[in-house]
């Protein structure tokens, strides 16, 4: 089946079920039986076998899924059979917590660039990275081959971020600021709004029942 067809929650699915296996094959535990991966992910074991199924048979009637070979091919599913490169732009509160944060690198996600717009930051150095300006930004990406721009911005500046991201190259934007980015076609991006979350979420606490 076409990448492109498979459903974006499969995706998603993919992650947590990705995530459950590392904890596993940190504890050394070699085989797992599609229930209590299940039971883990906090996912029916059906709707396991149907989202593997979308890449292949995996795992052993009978037996159950062999932890490090099924963590081996989600990644290679994903993209994370290598390192992929990250620029930041927009080193505030958030932005500092990311380029800090241990699963960035576990995930085999690494920071090479950081940028800033705040003339008291740049030039600071951060988890061993020098904040540059925004206008060496389309040198700077193109030197270290950045595939992925964080963007931390606040709203007035995001959208111009995403540009200069966008004309430096970059075809894969993660954006964590509350704006709806126009790119063009042949840039992905994935948008990481909290408050939206946040949202949904009192709209539970206020009207829904639990579950």
């Amino acid at each position: 089946m076409k990448r492109e067809k498979i459903p974006a929650i499969v995706v998603t699915r993919l992650s947590i079920y990705l995530r459950s296996l590392a904890i596993l094959a940190q504890h050394d535990v070699e085989v797992i039986s599609s229930r209590h991966l299940a039971d883990m992910c906090g996912i029916n074991p059906a709707q396991i076998r149907r989202d593997l199924s979308y890449f292949g048979e995996f795992g052993v009637r009978g037996v159950g899924y062999y932890v490090n070979e099924l963590l081996f091919e989600i990644r290679k599913i994903l993209g994370l059979d290598k390192q992929w490169r990250l620029a930041l732009v927009g080193v505030g509160n958030l932005g500092l917590a990311l380029l800090k944060h241990p699963e960035f690198q576990n995930q085999r996600y690494t920071f090479v660039l950081a940028f800033e717009k705040d003339p008291k930051k740049i030039g600071t150095i951060v988890e061993q990275l020098t904040i540059a300006p925004l206008n060496a930004m389309n040198r700077l990406v193109k030197e270290k081959q950045v595939e992925i721009g964080v963007i931390t911005a606040t709203p007035e500046w995001a959208q111009k971020a995403a540009d200069s991201l966008v004309r430096a190259g970059v075809r894969g934007i993660l954006n964590f600021a509350p704006l709806q980015l126009k790119c063009p076609g042949h840039v992905f991006v994935e948008d990481a709004d909290f408050t939206i979350k946040s949202d949904a979420l009192c709209y539970k606490l206020t009207s829904l029942e639990p579950g």
